[in-house]
């Protein structure tokens, strides 16, 4: 699943396509995608996991799920979903979610809780964390009302960076390591984003999908942990449960 520094890659790589106006449309999506035809771009935006096209009257969302995809100026084999075309080049979207939002943008999305954003708070963030002392770390990172943006790889990778277990709970991390994991929500994501930009966030990965502990030396434990039952890598000896 892309997490939310794809989305703001996809969003500067097709910049070009603001203020143009949509010519063809296709896909094999449900919506009615005709009412795209003729319609001008006015925005390009992204609230964590969601590319937004804001057009005059309404928008459209696509959210990419596990396994979506997109091309600009070129195509898959696959099936598209949904196809945007313009004067100069094309806007392909594969294996992903796309509806229409009615109402403007802004009514709708709250841009502090997106960890890319300019607008990020991370007051409002650890607001909302000890409002739910009994959420595990696990959980509280793939909460996108409080980390929009944040999937699986920066979960493991923050928790990994700052020593906690993800089987902690909330309320018994100390202040000053509720404030770490506020911050480094954000520090990662945009780390990631500047190692996915140059084709090296692989490299960068010291928990995620990993077997041995880079500073122990030990395995890795690993399973589909908290509510969300997303894969979780992490060592049992330097990562702290606090419980």
């Amino acid at each position: 699943m892309p997490e939310g520094p794809s989305i703001v890659i996809l969003k500067n790589e097709a910049i070009g396509f603001q203020g143009k106006k949509i010519l063809r449309v296709e896909g094999n999506t449900g919506i009615e995608k005709e009412r795209l035809v003729n319609q001008r771009i006015v925005a390009l935006r992204s609230w964590g996991k969601h590319f937004l096209v804001e057009m005059p009257k309404f928008s459209l969302r696509v959210h990419f799920m596990l396994w979506g995809s997109y091309r600009i100026n070129e195509r898959k084999d696959s099936p598209v979903r949904l196809g945007l075309g313009f004067a100069r080049g094309e806007l392909n979207f594969y294996s992903c979610s796309v509806r229409f939002i009615e109402e403007p943008l802004d009514e709708v999305y709250d841009w502090r809780t997106d960890v890319m954003s300019d607008c990020w708070d991370p007051a409002l963030a650890r607001k909302r964390l000890r409002a739910q002392p009994g959420m595990l770390a696990c959980d509280a990172l793939l909460d996108q009302d409080i980390f929009a943006g944040v999937g699986n790889i920066i979960k493991n990778e923050v928790l990994f960076r700052i020593r906690v277990h993800p089987l902690s709970t909330i309320g018994a991390l100390p202040a000053a390591k509720l404030r770490e994991l506020v911050r480094q929500a954000r520090q990662y994501s945009f780390d990631f984003f500047e190692w996915k930009k140059a084709y090296v966030l692989r490299k960068h990965w010291l928990a995620h999908t990993k077997r041995i502990c880079p500073r122990c030396d030990i395995p890795f434990s690993k399973g589909h942990l908290g509510k969300t039952m997303r894969r979780s890598f992490y060592c049992e000896n330097c990562q702290v449960l606090y419980a």
